[in-house]
C-alpha cells in the first residue's frame, strides 16, 4: 500500500485551550489528563475520564470543548 491509497488519517493532539474538533471527522477520542473538569460537547468530562465518539459512517459535526484549566489529549480520525 502507497500513501495516496490512505483515505483516513489519524491526528493525536494535547491541548489546554479551549478549542474544536473540526466538522468532518470520522472518529474521536477525548482523555482529559489534567486536573479539573472539562467540558467537552457540553457534557462534563472528569480528570481521568475519556469520551470517544464512534464511527457512524459519516462525519460529525464539529465538536466544542473547554479545558477549564486542565489538558486534555484529543485523537480524531479525518
Amino acid at each position: 500500500m502507497i500513501a495516496t491509497d490512505i483515505l483516513a488519517q489519524s491526528i493525536e493532539t494535547e491541548t489546554a485551550a479551549d478549542g474544536q474538533i473540526a466538522a468532518g471527522f470520522l472518529f474521536a477520542s477525548v482523555k482529559n489528563t489534567g486536573n479539573a473538569l472539562a467540558i467537552v460537547g457540553g457534557v462534563p468530562l472528569a480528570a481521568g475520564e475519556a469520551k470517544s465518539y464512534p464511527f457512524v459512517g459519516k462525519g460529525y459535526l464539529a465538536i466544542h470543548y473547554q479545558t477549564n484549566g486542565t489538558t486534555l489529549r484529543i485523537m480524531t480520525i479525518i
